[in-house]
């Protein structure tokens, strides 16, 4: 976890600023419907105003402008006297206060910008607050998880005229973390229709942060009916000199099903997207949740203190307390972790043993093991919060082992991994308990080219590449469930042989698809579709 204390003063701020010719691009969009009043709810140094000035905007008449930081808003102040309407304001204040107070009355043709990125318990208090009343206010599921850029979207198309636009920049995981659900629906229960223009690079310099440019049309009638979401992927900047409206017009917009939960559906084309709904439909695919149960590992609170070289063991004496742990990807290098890869991992030095400090009587208080325990408070691992809420702040709660264990990140496909040590996982990893079968055989059926994409469909990414799943995602993905016959030690090779990623699902797809009545055609439709859709996680061609 990232503390406030440890981040930038940019990234407390949450300003990624937007380049003009981006600017731009959105600016004319927006200026198709000859827009009288125009929002820009956090305009930075006036970018968007400079773009303005530059474009043909004689129909606008009204610009309001809103920026926290007080300098940015000077330099603001000053450029948006380079445009032409007769009333240019901007407001050195919260913007989303400010649409509290105006009740959300849509009183604006457009609306652009760039919204602050910054999470929720990063906010202070009262914007913490404002942001729960937003969501209040609109009967959205609120979280904690959430980001300030989300209610900047909400309140920004609330102020939206019926049939006016919205033009934004925004974070790419729009598409598919859970906290952004509630803007997904409340978008698409307002928009007529919304493009999604979807870059392969990273924009913003320094910062692993992927976005993507949101058009969206509102409905001018509640009960119009949504043409729903369309999302066309770009590489480089090239298609900044093309006209906005074509973009939007030429588009394949996906809604119904495809768009109810995450918009990830709507990056396959129609046949993959009908083809995945019919063998999620079939009575032999089953959702992992059918099948077992997952859970997170261990949380210590401190992973580099409760999971430990041999070598720490024996500087403390603390082989009473050890047990077999893993926790990082390096543990397990295949789908199997049994005792040689245990010992291959304690030869290699990694951490292998959690320090489980539980019932300690004062005959067990030795020299070495108070000292162990006075490092540990001497650090303030004592004063972090999943420490600090147990007594004694060193025994872990909730530790018991899995017979299957699964990473919580990957880079190609996720996988799950037979334990057979009867080892322990940390929090990186979760614990997963099967309902029915032979473990083993899920382990197996596990690796193959449905279940992959539906962890793209399903997980979430960002702007590093890696995909990353929690339990409720990972609970919906799909298996076609086999006898492994004996062949996990095969596939187990294979991972370890770091066997190219494709051709082993290939391999897998061959031995479990087909036995599930998925067709060679059908099989390798939904190869490529997760070859896309990992090549665009990746940010390589496809």
């Amino acid at each position: 976890m990232n503390f406030k204390v440890n981040e930038t003063a940019e990234k407390l701020r949450g300003g990624y600023y937007t380049k003009p010719e981006i600017a731009s691009f959105l600016l004319k969009w927006v200026l198709e419907k000859r827009p009288k009043t125009i929002l820009e709810p956090s305009c930075g140094d006036g970018v968007f105003f400079s773009a303005l000035a530059n474009l043909n905007h004689e129909s606008v008449g009204d610009i309001i402008g809103f920026e926290i930081d007080e300098q940015e808003a000077a330099k603001a102040s000053k450029i948006i006297l380079n445009t032409t309407a007769l009333s240019r304001i901007i407001y050195a204040k919260d913007f989303l206060g400010w649409s509290l107070e105006q009740k959300f009355n849509p009183r604006f043709d457009a609306v652009v910008g760039n919204p602050p990125y910054i999470r929720y318990q990063y906010l202070d208090r009262e914007l913490q607050s404002i942001s729960e009343q937003i969501f209040k206010e609109f009967h959205l599921r609120f979280t904690k998880h959430t980001n300030a850029w989300v209610p900047f979207v909400v309140a920004s198309l609330a102020l939206t005229k019926p049939g006016g636009r919205l033009a934004m920049v925004l974070p790419s995981e729009l598409l598919h973390v859970i906290h952004a659900q509630s803007l997904r629906s409340y978008i698409v229960s307002e928009c007529s229709k919304v493009l999604i223009i979807d870059p392969q690079e990273l924009w913003f310099d320094d910062a692993l942060q992927g976005v993507v440019l949101v058009l969206a049309e509102k409905k001018r009638l509640c009960q119009e009916k949504s043409f729903g979401v369309g999302i066309v992927g770009v590489k480089n900047q090239s298609f900044l000199i093309e006209s906005p409206k074509k973009c939007f017009d030429d588009v394949n917009y996906s809604n119904g099903e495809t768009i109810t939960g995450k918009w990830m559906r709507a990056l396959l084309t129609n046949r993959e997207q009908q083809l995945f709904r019919d063998i999620e439909n079939r009575p032999n695919i089953k959702r992992l949740g059918e099948i077992a149960n997952t859970d997170v590992g261990i949380v210590t609170g401190a992973n580099d203190y409760f999971l430990v070289t041999d070598e720490l063991v024996d500087e403390y004496n603390l082989h009473k307390w050890a047990h077999p742990m893993f926790g990082r990807s390096e543990h397990i290098p295949g789908v199997i972790y049994d005792k040689k890869i245990h010992l291959a991992n304690r030869k290699a030095g990694l951490p292998t043993n959690f320090i489980w400090l539980k019932d300690i009587s004062n005959e067990d208080l030795s020299s070495k093991l108070k000292s162990y325990i006075q490092k540990g408070e001497l650090n303030k691992l004592n004063e972090r919060y999943k420490c600090r809420i147990r007594s004694p702040w060193y025994c872990v709660p909730s530790v018991y082992s899995s017979e299957i264990g699964m990473l919580k990140r990957c880079h190609n496909f996720p996988r799950l991994f037979l334990n057979k040590m009867d080892a322990y996982t940390t929090d990186t990893a979760y614990r997963i308990k099967i309902k029915q079968s032979e473990p083993s055989n899920l382990v197996y059926s596990f690796v193959n080219s449905l279940t992959a994409l539906s962890a793209e469909l399903e997980g979430r990414h960002y702007g590093g590449g890696v995909l990353e799943l929690v339990p409720s995602e990972i609970e919906k993905l799909l298996i076609p469930l086999v006898d492994d016959r004996g062949k996990i030690e095969q596939l187990d090779k294979d991972i370890r042989m770091r066997t190219d990623a494709e051709a082993l699902l290939l391999k897998q797809n061959r031995d479990i698809l087909v036995k599930h009545s998925i067709s060679k055609s059908e099989s390798e439709i939904i190869h490529q579709a997760w070859l896309k859709l990992r090549a665009r996680r990746q940010r390589r061609d496809y």
